[in-house]
């Protein structure tokens, strides 16, 4: 017959189990059960809390369906990806069929400046205004306080004869006080006057005139003339 066998125990062992359950140890275990409990109470009374504030009163009228998207159609359709990508006719002045010779420099009767500012700006424009007022024989329009006409933002304008542009021009360049300027001339095309002809002192900007019309051919073009109204009292510095 086979002997039965007996655990075997050594000190070892015994010293393992005796640290285990000791009186330390067992409170140890003791409050971590204890907190996982505690835990897992409070997260099941959450839910069921949850749960009852979800559920609807008997008689409450429920909350209204969110909105369905009004049915409808595209006012261009479902086929605009088939579309071919068109060239548009150009509108810049000498593309349509090249000139054979220059345009003669005296098609250019007088000019604008128009002097561009915002609410940080304006004071700088007041004193390029008045500067001006002061030295220059010039029509000076009134203060355009939001834009007008192809302009995108506030500004105020003078106009000046062919004489004074080697003088005028410059002194806006050196007096400009860091704004935007624009400076077209006054031919028989206004559009291309203020797109195409233009100079500008510091940044450009955008000019809202590509919907005004070209010259009609054979028709007597109006070309703005420039009527001063200032009187210079300071001489211009040199």
């Amino acid at each position: 017959m086979s002997e039965e066998r007996k655990p075997i125990h050594t000190a070892e062992s015994d010293q393992d189990w005796a640290d285990l359950l000791s009186p330390g140890r067992r409170q140890l275990l003791v409050n971590t059960g204890l907190a996982a409990a505690t835990l897992l109470t409070t997260a099941l009374s959450t839910d069921a809390l949850a749960a009852e504030q979800a559920r609807p009163t008997p008689g409450a009228t429920p909350p209204p369906a969110p909105p369905r998207p009004t049915p409808g159609q595209s006012p261009w359709g479902y086929e605009t990806y088939k579309q071919p990508t068109p060239r548009p006719v150009s509108l810049r002045p000498g593309e349509s069929t090249l000139p054979t010779t220059p345009r003669r420099y005296t098609d250019i009767k007088s000019y604008h400046a128009h002097v561009y500012f915002d609410e940080d700006t304006h004071e700088k424009a007041a004193l390029i205004r008045k500067w001006a007022a002061e030295r220059f024989n010039v029509e000076l329009g009134d203060w355009n306080l939001e834009p007008r006409g192809p302009h995108v933002t506030p500004s105020f304008y003078f106009g000046f004869t062919n004489d004074l542009v080697p003088i005028i021009i410059p002194w806006l360049q050196l007096n400009s006080l860091g704004l935007t300027i624009l400076l077209h001339p006054n031919t028989a095309d206004p559009r291309a006057d203020h797109l195409y002809y233009a100079l500008w002192v510091n940044r450009s900007q955008p000019v809202n005139a590509y919907h005004w019309p070209k010259p009609e051919p054979g028709k007597e073009p109006e070309i703005e003339q420039i009527y001063p109204n200032t009187r210079p009292s300071v001489k211009l510095e040199r």
